[in-house]
């Protein structure tokens, strides 16, 4: 079988490597031709296009960049109808999956969708797209499937892939990770300001201001793969400590940290690390955005999938250095890590168990087969 996936984001390049490599369990003669990154490049197939040439975060910098983002749309309508894949995956990155889907279904293309856009939280009008070109919504939240089926859209819980990705993890020694990383014994604050520029330019700066106030750990900042430590250290307006594309490593070998929202908060959780959830966009985004939110008392995914705040959330002018600081010092003590860690392992519960890749695989393979 011919199968085309398309993922917008790191995340996106994760999960899709590992549903590629449990497709090819099942199917040994896969083809593959995608939009992903690194890691879904070294699992084989065609890479066309790397999630680099198509991160654009928020309303303005969305506008900004509109020609480019059409041009994208126009180009991979173009490539699948060459390709005639199959199957059509998607995964999350709905601004653009979206526009692809229907384009796909005209083609008389199986379409699969892989990792829920958030549509319960954002624009849920979005939804009538999916019940009119999705074949199927693989879901990885458990409250997600309820939701859909409400929406007459046929939904399956697969798990969170997330656990699968961790599940095997290597852990190097506390000793050979910080001598790899010159970096010094103290315990070491993660940080995590996500992987786009906007993101790390607006959250970065208030991240490193909590260095004065806590001298006796280092601040250390996870490297996306798609970065330069110039352009880490340009916006921090100094040399920075860090750790290019090692985050799970980083936050094995971490007291603490301080996560920017998205997939990472939950990483954090699953790895056991008590955690602050960072938000911090352009005022323009951030209106809009607050606007057009719905009926969500939360932004973090741990606390959204444990209905209850779990991580405190500093959201917007909230994310400052003083509330910064409070929090910070909050889960350094034992007791509140203690609690933070206990609910950890009830979220692990709820996000059932390792094999998301494998399920979802299967279902898509059924369902070709029976074609």
């Amino acid at each position: 079988m011919k199968y085309y996936i398309i993922a917008g984001e790191a995340s996106g390049d994760l999960h899709g490597s590992n549903l590629m490599k449990a497709i090819l369990k099942l199917d040994s003669s896969a083809e593959f031709r995608f939009f992903g990154g690194d890691l879904m490049q070294q699992v084989g197939g065609t890479m066309v296009k790397h999630y680099r040439e198509l991160a654009f975060m928020g309303f303005a910098e969305v506008l900004a960049n509109i020609r480019t983002i059409l041009k994208n749309i126009s180009f991979c309508k173009k490539d699948i109808a060459s390709y005639r894949p199959d199957a059509v995956i998607f995964i999350d990155y709905p601004g653009f999956n979206l526009r692809i889907a229907p384009f796909v279904k005209s083609l008389n293309i199986k379409t699969f969708y892989y990792i829920s856009p958030q549509l319960w939280a954002w624009k849920p009008a979005r939804v009538k797209t999916v019940q009119k070109f999705i074949d199927k919504m693989f879901v990885i939240l458990p409250f997600e499937k309820q939701w859909y089926e409400k929406h007459a859209v046929d939904a399956c819980f697969v798990g969170h892939p997330l656990l699968d990705a961790l599940q095997n993890i290597p852990k190097p020694t506390r000793e050979d990770f910080l001598k790899e990383h010159n970096l010094s014994d103290k315990p070491i604050i993660a940080l995590l300001p996500g992987s786009r520029t906007q993101e790390i330019k607006h959250k970065l700066p208030v991240m490193l201001a909590m260095e004065k106030h806590f001298p006796d750990h280092q601040f250390v900042v996870a490297g996306a793969p798609s970065k330069e430590k110039s352009e880490y250290d340009f916006i921090a307006q100094k040399p920075i400590l860090w750790v290019k594309n090692r985050t799970y490593d980083l936050l094995q070998h971490s007291e603490a940290a301080l996560v920017t929202s998205g997939t990472a908060t939950l990483e954090t959780a699953l790895l056991q690390v008590p955690e602050v959830v960072c938000y911090k966009s352009s005022m323009i985004s951030y209106e809009i955005g607050k606007r057009l939110v719905k009926h969500i008392k939360y932004i973090s995914l741990v606390n959204l999938i444990m209905d209850e705040e779990v991580v405190k959330e500093l959201i917007q002018h909230d994310l400052n250095e003083e509330n910064l600081k409070t929090e910070l010092r909050k889960i350094l003590q034992a007791e509140n890590r203690k609690h933070i860690q206990q609910k950890y392992t009830e979220l692990q519960l709820k996000l059932g168990g390792v094999g998301a890749s494998d399920r979802t695989a299967e279902e898509i393979c059924a369902v070709l087969r029976n074609e």
